[in-house]
């Protein structure tokens, strides 16, 4: 909760925030040999222009510190890295009006996350806000099968797809899936920070009406959740 005091979210549309988030990707991936080299020292692919993408940059003091993007798949905008490796399995659900909040290209600074190991928190609580603002019941994670102990013991994510391959990635992932009442009555509980009001996440995922300003930084409200308490 400290460390959110001094944090702030930027959805990243285009200018140098965004070339920020995909070089971040880029170091944090090659660090770990997720990703072959790349001459651009950048990550990016198509579906981080779907309609149905946002892009964040997750900032501590004002230096960019990770990142996330998230898509909101259902039937009218199914695309989504979990739907690219398992379209068989999630494409019937969402002909039966499921829909689904999915969270992928994960990245942190190597360097900042040996100051701040909070940065995990701290940017994946980007993916329970988008299930509360887009009303989705449940939350994807398309992961390696070594770091399904988190998403278990943090959002009580259970398998629901094999090993496959990602395309561009040098390991195969492995599909979980979260139930967004799990979320909101066990990992709220245990983890308030990740809490945000309505506002937030508006500012987060809302569309700008005709002549309105995107906010250049949100900043997060889970504090007011604890001060009320």
């Amino acid at each position: 909760m400290a460390l959110l005091e001094r944090a702030e979210y930027r959805r990243c549309d285009k200018g140098e925030d965004l070339e920020d988030i995909y070089r971040l990707r880029y170091k944090s991936y090659r660090l770990s040999d997720m990703v072959s080299e790349s001459p651009d020292h950048s990550i990016h692919d198509e579906l981080d222009e779907a309609p149905n993408c946002y892009k964040f940059g997750i900032y501590v003091d004002g230096v960019l510190v990770s990142t996330l993007r998230i898509h909101h798949a259902c039937a009218a905008t199914p695309q989504s890295p979990s739907t690219t490796v398992y379209g068989d399995i999630l494409r019937p659900m969402m002909a039966k009006r499921l829909s689904f909040v999915d969270p992928s290209r994960f990245a942190a600074d190597p360097d900042w996350s040996r100051v701040y190991p909070q940065i995990p928190y701290l940017t994946l609580r980007l993916a329970g806000m988008a299930c509360f603002h887009f009303e989705a019941p449940y939350c994807l994670s398309t992961i390696r099968e070594e770091h399904a102990g988190f998403y278990r013991r943090i959002y009580c994510s259970e398998q629901i797809g094999e090993l496959r391959n990602y395309p561009g990635l040098n390991y195969p992932v492995v599909l979980y899936r979260a139930d967004v009442n799990a979320i909101r009555e066990r990992s709220f509980a245990r983890f308030p920070f990740f809490k945000s009001t309505p506002m937030e996440q508006r500012l987060m995922f809302g569309k700008q009406g005709q002549g309105e300003l995107a906010p250049l930084t949100i900043l997060p409200t889970a504090k007011y959740f604890l001060d009320a308490a």
